[in-house]
C-alpha cells in the first residue's frame, strides 16, 4: 500500500502546484489592476454600437462581409498547411486540386471586393 501511494506522490505534487499557480493567476488581477478605468476604456469598440442597447437594432451588413472574409482566409490557411507538409507525396493531382481550391477562394474574394466589402465610408 505504501508503494502505491509513493507512485502517486509526483502527481499530487503536480496537482498542488497547478492549483496554487491557478489560484494566484485568478487573484493577482484583482490586487494589481487599476480600479477606476476611464470612460474611453468602457466605450464601445469594434462593434460600432453600445453593447447593452436594444437587441433588435439595425446592424451594418459590412460586419458580416468582413466575417465572411475572415472565414475565407481562415479556411485557406487551415487547408494550406497540411497540403504544404504533404506536398512532395501528392503529385500533380494534389497540386491541381489545391489550385482549384485557391481559385474558388480567389473568386469569393474578388466578389466581396467588387461588392465593396473592403471599403468603409
Amino acid at each position: 500500500m505504501n508503494g502505491i501511494l509513493q507512485n502517486y506522490l509526483p502527481l499530487m505534487v503536480f496537482i498542488g502546484i497547478a492549483t496554487v499557480i491557478g489560484a494566484a493567476l485568478l487573484v493577482a488581477p484583482f490586487i494589481v489592476a487599476y480600479q477606476s478605468p476611464d470612460p474611453e476604456k468602457l466605450s464601445a469598440y469594434e462593434c460600432g454600437f453600445n453593447a447593452f442597447d436594444d437587441a433588435r437594432m439595425k446592424f451594418d451588413v459590412r460586419f458580416y462581409l468582413v466575417a465572411i472574409l475572415f472565414i475565407i482566409f481562415d479556411l485557406e490557411v487551415a487547408f494550406l498547411f497540411p497540403w504544404a507538409v504533404a506536398f512532395g507525396k501528392l503529385g500533380a493531382t494534389g497540386f491541381w486540386s489545391m489550385m482549384v481550391f485557391l481559385a474558388v477562394l480567389t473568386v469569393g474574394f474578388a466578389y466581396e471586393w467588387k461588392k465593396g466589402a473592403l471599403e468603409w465610408d
